[in-house]
């Protein structure tokens, strides 16, 4: 009989993009093998881009939410799968209670908080050998506890060539001219912000230079991209609260490059687009880089960083806001180039 396994999927976007790694790994041992994976409303969509996987579960439980009874009624229903491992990607207790509950024998997940008994098959991490979130996750599926990780292969979502098409006519897009895609809101704090006005100000340079300035975003960043549509009067195209996370891979495979915070759309565009540019601040570019074919990770590594912090301890984010507009836009013009000062050089990945 094949085996059945359940993977308890991350709330963050990013996070997600990540745990592609993992699936590509276990589809690659197991070929034979059911993969599922529980996800939450957020995320599911994504998972849906992920050939490797089998059935997407959609979680009815929030972010955060412990939900006694919510809980157990979704542990019934992931009993019906019979699954023989669940791998909890997630380190909270929460995120272990569901498979306890549906008795699924072995439950495989890094030593977490007070989940004793709820993970029954714990793995340590060996951080200086293996530096990659995607990789900590990638290392969960492995057969046992030290074992070696092969190469990971890095994230890539299916594209709908359909659903392109359609937001290309939608929108009126014009794809003749080079195409900049932007992440600049920062959903976890401002620490992982670069400033509204540097985005502003690489859009109208771009703008003027003939580029297209694609502005991707939720709600919460309307009044920047507003102001950033307006810096890029004629070729700057708003898709701020009008795509959803599935258009947003379907519209990064189009950009020459893309830019962005450290946050779950850079995160996203780099499993499409062909080049991501990623901005770092309080977070550290060797822990999550972009996994695009092509990447530039901007870092000015300062004493403090990385701190981590949602914001700036020192209120200043010099981190972020003396990363200046001329080594961005040297980025997208110039890839590579030694006279983009904030060029951080890949380490410990390959």
């Amino acid at each position: 009989m094949s085996q059945r396994i359940l993977v308890v999927g991350p709330s963050w976007i990013g996070d997600m993009v990540m745990a592609q790694s993992l699936f590509i790994d276990l589809r690659a041992r197991h070929p034979n093998a059911v993969i599922d994976v529980l996800a939450p409303p957020v995320t599911a969509s994504l998972v849906a881009r992920m050939p490797e996987v089998d059935t997407v579960l959609e979680s009815a439980l929030r972010h955060g939410e412990f939900a006694w009874g919510k809980r157990r009624a979704e542990a019934a229903r992931v009993k019906t799968g019979r699954y023989d491992q669940a791998i909890v990607l997630q380190r909270s207790a929460k995120a272990a209670l569901v498979p306890w509950l549906a008795g699924i024998p072995q439950r495989t997940g890094v030593r977490g908080e007070m989940r004793y008994g709820l993970i029954n098959d714990v793995r340590t991490l060996d951080t200086a050998r293996y530096p990659l979130k995607a990789e900590h996750y990638a290392l969960l599926g492995l057969a046992g506890d030290g074992d070696a990780l092969a190469p990971i292969t890095y994230p890539r979502l299916a594209v709908d060539t359909d659903n392109q098409a359609a937001l290309t006519a939608r929108f009126g897009l014009d794809l003749s001219r080079p195409i900049v895609g932007f992440a600049p809101g920062a959903a976890y704090g401002p620490a992982k912000a670069w400033p509204a006005s540097h985005f502003a100000e690489l859009a109208a340079r771009l703008d003027d230079d003939g580029w297209a300035c694609w502005i991707f975003g939720s709600a919460a960043d309307r009044e920047l991209a507003d102001a950033m549509k307006t810096a890029a009067p004629r070729h700057g195209v708003d898709f701020a609260e009008r795509t959803r996370l599935t258009d947003v891979v379907d519209l990064a495979a189009l950009a020459t490059h893309f830019v962005g915070n450290d946050t779950g759309i850079m995160h996203l565009a780099s499993a499409a687009a062909p080049s991501v540019i990623g901005l770092y601040g309080s977070t550290d570019p060797d822990y999550a880089p972009p996994l695009a074919p092509r990447a530039q990770r901007l870092w000015r590594g300062m004493d403090c960083s990385p701190c981590r912090e949602r914001r700036c301890p020192f209120g200043h984010q010099a981190c972020l806001s003396e990363l200046s507009v001329d080594d961005v836009l040297l980025a997208c013009q110039q890839p590579g180039t030694p006279a983009i000062r904030a060029l951080h050089a890949a380490h410990g990945y390959h």
